[in-house]
C-alpha cells in the first residue's frame, strides 16, 4: 500500500463512525508505535488508521489523548509532530463538549470560529521546534475558508449547525454551573477537555484546522443537569452521521 495523505483527522469521545467509512485501510496500534501514548479514555480506540475517505488519501486518529490523563503537553501533541513529518497540510479535528450558549441544544454541531486556551501548560512551553516561530500568530487558528466551506455543505445538506467558540480545560471534571457560566461570559459557547493543544500545535507547524464540537451536554443555566461520560458518549454517537456528512464532503472538496 502506497499513500501519502495531506489531510489528517483526530475523532474525539464517542465519533469513531468515521473510521468505519475509510477504505483501503492499514491500522497502527499505538501501542505499536515507538513513543505514541496509548489512549485511555473509554470511547477512543487507539489506534493510526491511513486510508482513503472522499476519494482522497488521509491518515486519522481513532482516540486522541487528553492532559488528564497523566501525559505532559509535549506527549499529547506528539501525534501532531508526527503528520508535520508525513507531509499533513489539514487537520481535522472534532471533540464533545458541554455548551453553556442558551441557544444549544444536546446534539447540536458547533463550527469552531476560535478557541480560549485555558489549559495550565502550554504546548508550546520550553525550546522551540523549528517547525515554526517563537511566537506564533493565532488571529486564525480556524482556518476561515474551511469554516465557510462547512457552512455551505450543511446547508446543501439541510444540516443545521451552529458557530462559536470553545473553551479548552484541563479535567477530568465536568464543569460546575458557576464555571459554565464563567466560561460563557469570558466568551465561550462550549467547552471541553482537548482540542485545543493539538490546535496551537498544528498551528505552529503550519498546518491548517478545521473543528467540530459535538454538543453533548448543557451547562450554566438556572436548572443544573447532571452529566455522566456515558451520556455524553450517547449523545455523540446519535450526531455522528451529521458529522460524518460535513467531513465527509469536506475532505473529498479540499
Amino acid at each position: 500500500m502506497t499513500t501519502r495523505p495531506k489531510t489528517a483527522i483526530i475523532l474525539g469521545t464517542g465519533l469513531g463512525q468515521l473510521a468505519s467509512e475509510i477504505t483501503e485501510t492499514a491500522e497502527f496500534a499505538y501501542k505499536d508505535i515507538p513513543n505514541f501514548p496509548v489512549s485511555t479514555v473509554e470511547g477512543h480506540a487507539g489506534k493510526l488508521i491511513f486510508g482513503k475517505l472522499g476519494g482522497k488519501d488521509i491518515l486519522a486518529m481513532d482516540g486522541r489523548f487528553h492532559y488528564y490523563e497523566g501525559y505532559s503537553m509535549k506527549e499529547v501533541t506528539f501525534p501532531i509532530r508526527v503528520m508535520y513529518e508525513l507531509g499533513i497540510e489539514t487537520l481535522f479535528v472534532s471533540n464533545a463538549s458541554g455548551g453553556m450558549n442558551p441557544a444549544f441544544h444536546i446534539g447540536d454541531l458547533m463550527i469552531i470560529r476560535d478557541h480560549i486556551n485555558l489549559f495550565p501548560e502550554h504546548p508550546l512551553h520550553g525550546k522551540n521546534f523549528p517547525t515554526g516561530p517563537r511566537f506564533p500568530d493565532m488571529h486564525e487558528a480556524y482556518d476561515h475558508r474551511l469554516i465557510d466551506l462547512a457552512g455551505e455543505i450543511a446547508k446543501e445538506k439541510g444540516i443545521e449547525v451552529k458557530y462559536g467558540v470553545y473553551v479548552g480545560v484541563q479535567g477530568p471534571t465536568f464543569e460546575t454551573p458557576s464555571e459554565y457560566r464563567f466560561y460563557h461570559l469570558i466568551g465561550g459557547d462550549a467547552v471541553g477537555m482537548s482540542t485545543v493543544p493539538e490546535v496551537i500545535v498544528a498551528r505552529h507547524c503550519g498546518i491548517k484546522v478545521f473543528g467540530i464540537s459535538v454538543i453533548t451536554d448543557l451547562g450554566g443555566f438556572e436548572t443544573p443537569e447532571k452529566v455522566s461520560h456515558e451520556e455524553v458518549q450517547k449523545a455523540a454517537n446519535a450526531a455522528q452521521p451529521k458529522m460524518c456528512d460535513i467531513f465527509r464532503e469536506m475532505i473529498a472538496r479540499s
